[in-house]
């Protein structure tokens, strides 16, 4: 059986879409109300309200990431954008499921990286995650994986380009770019602008990427 597959695999992906669904409701409730007190996005109430939110992946995402990286039969995995840990789930199961390998993912605060790695823990794959906690152009510097086989972007969406052009050189080259909200700010404009990548778009939120060459 698939790990992904797995029905206690499925429970805990349940609960964990049910707890985003949640918070994600609640803080967009905090965030308005927040807002309409004059609080600005960065502010250390709108933070507080943030850290507890799940912003996770949808799971047809989740599913697409899991298809992706088993195709590719991919062994070494880059994650830019841990939070809860829900797409890491998606990424570890198809590490696993391609006999093992090594997935490096990133995240800001601590309290989603501790989450995470409990969660990792709980599904029996969290010896195949490494969580770098700090930002991601320093940390995947300082530990440059490669080659990566795959890469997934769901961060802070105006960061997108400076870790794709950080792991470049990293790419294998059959490599699989991933981002989620990719309407982020000038990362699609990237893609146009550099003809060695080829994308397709999965709706408004999800680009798919490939090299050309």
């Amino acid at each position: 059986m698939a790990t992904l597959t797995d029905p206690a695999f499925q429970l805990l992906l349940a609960r964990l879409f049910s707890d985003a669904e949640r918070t994600q409701r609640e803080f967009h409730e905090e965030r308005r109300a927040l807002l309409a007190e004059g609080f600005q996005q960065g502010s250390p109430p709108y933070a507080a309200a943030a850290r507890k939110a799940h912003l996770a992946i949808t799971p047809e995402t989740g599913e697409l990431l899991y298809l992706l990286a088993r195709l590719r039969e991919a062994r070494t995995i880059v994650e830019f954008g841990t939070s809860f840990g829900v797409s890491t789930l998606h990424l570890a199961a198809a590490l696993r499921d391609n006999g093992g390998g090594r997935l490096i993912a990133t995240e800001t605060e601590p309290t989603k990286a501790e989450a995470a790695r409990r969660t990792l823990a709980e599904a029996g794959v969290d010896d195949l995650v490494e969580i770098l906690l700090g930002d991601a152009r320093e940390t995947l510097r300082a530990k440059r994986p490669r080659p990566v086989d795959l890469l997934f972007l769901d961060g802070p969406g105006h960061l997108y380009v400076d870790v794709l052009k950080l792991l470049e050189p990293d790419l294998s080259p059959t490599a699989v770019i991933v981002a989620d909200n990719a309407e982020a700010r000038g990362y699609r404009t990237y893609l146009e602008t550099h003809d060695h990548y080829v994308s397709v778009s999965f709706g408004t939120r999800v680009e798919v990427t490939l090299l050309s060459d």
